[in-house]
């Protein structure tokens, strides 16, 4: 059954990448929620319950992301250094002119004044407080990285082989539950060769995105299921990867609100939440599957198709966009996941015909991807 276009578009992964992106901006509209003023801030146990329970599904994101580029790219094609000038062009240009406007531009509604020359200094490093998504493009550049390294692996291993792989992956996955085991086990949270001198375990080198890479070659060059039997695996993968995923987070909140605590409690509160995890893991994989159902276009395809192609500009400017709408619609007196859901969807409306009229200047994909 046909399941792309004229131009090789895969239908599925458009319609994928648009939900991965308003979900994106969904994670940081209810951040505020139980984040503020530099600690963990919960104002009742209504917002703990509404945080836990859209959140917990939300850190598929990331890895989607992931999964989609991934797809359509390994084995990569032609040569490393083709591969590496193509992904500098589209991915890090973009990158390095946005981490530049959030060093110099204020976010309107985010008090206004900016030290540059210190931002300046910081981005030397790493990524500004107000561009803290952008963690993102650095891991995904390093994905990119190792990407012509696996390649030629993909290309000769067999299926078992794969699966072997990803078998380990998958319990490198759980090796934070495993640590916080073994830590009460033995008193110390090092397990299977790490050390506060060697962080480098076992199952370090086959932990962390790279699963990701390889599941998404799997799923495209084996996984020829119908939807019968998708829904057979993926919706229990789902079910168990939701449970993984927000029962830890909810058991961590304390039980007495307000709740003004260190940041440290919600560091602990987000071991599940690793977008490499379990939960996570088996969540992503799921919904990746069931996406993957999609065989043909709906009659809003163009539309999808179209914030599809903005969605990497989508992500970089997004946060310019979001702090002033959300203090604007939370003004409005709505229930929080009113607040949470119509920031998100304005913010990712308006960012979306922001970068398509910035997509409409000359040489415009050095700005938006």
């Amino acid at each position: 059954m046909k399941t792309t276009d004229a131009n090789n578009r895969v239908y599925f992964l458009d319609y994928l990448r648009v939900v991965a992106c308003f979900m994106v901006i969904l994670v940081h509209c209810i951040e505020p929620f139980y984040l503020g003023d530099g600690g963990t801030v919960i104002a009742s146990k209504s917002d703990a319950l509404w945080v836990t329970t859209i959140n917990s599904l939300l850190r598929i994101c990331v890895p989607l992301f992931v999964m989609i580029s991934s797809y359509l790219l390994v084995p990569i094609a032609g040569s490393t250094e083709q591969f590496y000038r193509r992904r500098v062009e589209r991915v890090a240009l973009p990158f390095i002119i946005w981490s530049l406007l959030y060093a110099l531009i204020p976010a309107w509604g985010s008090g206004g004044e900016i030290d540059i020359l210190s931002n300046l200094k910081v981005l030397t490093f790493n990524f500004l407080p107000l561009s803290g998504h952008l963690w993102f493009v650095y891991m995904m550049l390093g994905v990119y990285l190792i990407m012509p390294v696996i390649s030629p692996w993909l290309e000769r291993v067999s299926a078992r082989g794969e699966r072997i792989f990803l078998a380990l992956w998958i319990l490198a996955t759980a090796v934070p539950f495993i640590r916080e085991l073994g830590e009460s086990v033995r008193g110390s949270e090092g397990i299977w060769g790490e050390a506060s001198w060697n962080e480098f375990g076992t199952l370090y080198y086959v932990s962390g995105f790279i699963g990701y890479v390889v599941a998404a070659h799997y799923i495209r060059k084996y996984v020829d299921w119908g939807i019968s039997k998708t829904l057979v695996v993926a919706l229990p993968m789902l079910l168990v990867g939701y449970a993984i995923t927000a029962i830890p987070f909810y058991n961590a909140i304390p039980t007495s609100y307000p709740i003004h605590e260190s940041i440290d409690l919600a560091i602990d509160m987000e071991l599940s939440w690793s977008f490499a995890s379990l939960g996570a893991a088996l969540q992503t994989l799921a919904v990746f599957l069931l996406f993957r159902i999609i065989k043909r276009p709906c009659k809003a395809y163009p539309l999808f198709a179209e914030i599809s192609k903005l969605s990497y500009g989508i992500y970089l400017a997004h946060m310019f966009v979001l702090v002033p709408v959300f203090g604007w619609v939370k003004s409005w007196g709505l229930t929080t996941p009113l607040v949470m859901l119509t920031s998100a969807l304005l913010t990712m409306c308006i960012t979306a015909l922001l970068i398509k009229l910035i997509s409409i200047v000359p040489k415009s994909r050095y700005i938006v991807g």
